[in-house]
């Protein structure tokens, strides 16, 4: 008989233990209000869609779709993709419900997305990303406001010192074309001393070459034709408003003349956020103006701008600087079946009149000194204790696991009382 294969999971497909749930939560939840301080509403966009969606967007010739996309067929013989990405699906959104038409729309999204990679520090194969897409707009300013919002999402998390920023100006789609050729003119000089990968961005995405990882060819980037000398005048005027948007906003960032894009449909402004606290993968944030993708996906004209950030990455930097935990504020310690009953009923008792308090019953029936070192193990603030004593007197007993006090014989009237006192308790948004 075989031996069945242990069960694991799908590799660069990672689980998410409690340990490390509250970093998650904490980014989100801090993502959600920034967002929604600049008035940007949430998206959720289906998980698959169409495969000649990410093919028209994205390219045919990028690696995302020529080599890491989750594609399949399905029973009606459809070519389905899990998204690789966030962008293609919220342009397809709306065009589908004509949300483009002479206004301008701010949108925000966060989810899962799949591309078929090597696995690497805080990069997998099912990956989680949060974005802002912002439509209609063909100013500068919007650019700077998205820019704005990103700089204040570090600054909430106060991981503003860990990242910096960096600009570029791809300019028109004209500009780009000479400048294509211009990097083909140059490279091909140098064809043999390419690896394979840059051998074939040569020829199906030169400005590509210019983000290579290779250290062979720091040099031979450094002195490589530069975009700038191509750009058109409206471009570059374009490209100093942003620039002292950014100033007023008190916004540091440098040039990166050899930032560039993956992705075909970026032109103007491109951006990123990196750090040097990750080794090589250093960037957390990328975006940039794409003014041109809905009108190609056949929607209306309608300038676009956006970012997109990945959160495995900025988890990892968060462990850097704080510790998360998910800790209940009571924990009841109940001695005998009759304290159990007597828990259960106060505790929805307390969680009826005290919103978004938190409590953790110990049904173990085990001992009192194993009770309190699951109760300390919590990381809960007090431990409520219902044993023989406490239900003669229809009270409970409340020790605080964080100080050295003693135990405090309380009615569950009075335990309300206190916990209003002394938590404050984060107040819900009204819909």
């Amino acid at each position: 008989m075989s031996k069945l294969k242990p069960l694991q999971s799908v590799r660069g497909m990672n689980d998410i233990l409690p340990d490390r749930t509250p970093y998650w939560r904490y980014l989100e939840s801090s993502f959600q209000s920034v967002v929604s301080a600049y008035g940007y509403h949430e998206v959720r966009l289906p998980l698959v869609e169409f495969t000649h969606l990410f093919s028209r967007t994205i390219g045919e010739e990028t690696d995302i779709v020529a080599k890491e996309m989750y594609t399949f067929e399905d029973r009606n013989g459809d070519s389905l993709t899990l998204r690789p990405e966030g962008t293609a699906g919220c342009v397809r959104m709306g065009i589908q419900h004509h949300l483009f038409r002479h206004q301008i729309q701010r949108f925000w999204y966060l989810g899962p997305m799949f591309r078929h990679e090597r696995p690497q520090k805080g990069r997998y194969r099912q990956f989680f990303q949060c974005g802002v897409e912002a439509f209609g707009s063909q100013n500068a300013a919007m650019d700077a406001e998205i820019i704005a919002l990103s700089y204040r999402f570090w600054q909430t998390l106060q991981l503003d010192s860990f990242f910096h920023l960096q600009l570029n100006n791809l300019g028109t789609p004209a500009a780009r074309m000479k400048y294509r050729q211009k990097l083909i003119d140059y490279f091909c000089r140098y064809e043999s001393e390419l690896d394979k990968e840059s051998q074939h961005r040569l020829y199906t995405n030169p400005l590509r070459l210019l983000d290579s990882k290779n250290p062979r060819l720091v040099d031979l980037i450094a002195t490589a034709p530069r975009l700038e000398d191509d750009l058109e005048t409206d471009s570059k005027r374009y490209f100093d408003e942003l620039e002292q948007h950014l100033s007023r906003l008190k916004i540091p960032y440098v040039i990166n003349p050899h930032l560039v894009r993956g992705l075909d449909y970026y032109g103007l402004t491109v951006f990123e956020w990196v750090t040097d606290s990750l080794g090589t993968q250093g960037t957390v944030c990328a975006g940039g103006r794409y003014d041109n993708l809905i009108q190609q996906l056949g929607g209306p004209p309608t300038p676009a701008v956006g970012f997109a950030m990945g959160l495995e990455r900025l988890v990892l930097c968060l462990e850097k600087i704080r510790y998360c935990a998910f800790s209940p504020t009571l924990y009841f310690i109940l001695i005998g079946q009759e304290a159990l009953q007597k828990g259960l009923l106060w505790a929805e008792k307390v969680r009826d009149e005290i919103k978004g308090v938190s409590i953790e019953i110990d049904v173990s029936n085990g001992s009192v000194k194993s009770q309190f070192k699951h109760a300390n193990k919590s990381g809960a603030r007090w431990a409520c204790i219902i044993a023989e004593e406490e239900l003669a007197n229809n009270t409970l007993s409340v020790k605080d696991l964080r100080q050295q006090q003693g135990q405090q014989m309380m009615s569950i009237e009075q335990l309300l009382s206190f916990i209003k006192d002394q938590i404050d308790i984060p107040k819900t948004s009204d819909f």
